[in-house]
């Protein structure tokens, strides 16, 4: 997944605590289609803001696929800190 370029690593920081806290609800995902016809995801927090996009995809089975790693995976996923 991709987020949107955080100013501060504090943001970033709340960015992913966003993305763990979210990412196990289905209902947060929109499934889409590109322009280009290719499946991709966003994941969305309670205020339907988008925090996450994922790649585009094969196949709607891929997305769907792509979906359930980041719900089963990002909510106990560590963090690494590459700044320091």
């Amino acid at each position: 997944m991709q987020s949107e370029m955080y100013e501060s690593k504090a943001g970033a920081t709340n960015g992913i605590a966003s993305i763990q806290k979210n990412a196990a609800d289905d209902q947060r995902y929109d499934r889409l289609i590109s322009k280009s016809d290719k499946p991709y995801f966003v994941l969305k927090a309670a205020n339907h803001q988008v925090i996450g996009q994922s790649q585009m995809y094969e196949s709607v089975a891929a997305r769907d696929n792509g979906i359930e790693s980041v719900k089963k995976n990002a909510p106990d996923a560590a963090i690494v800190d590459l700044t320091v």
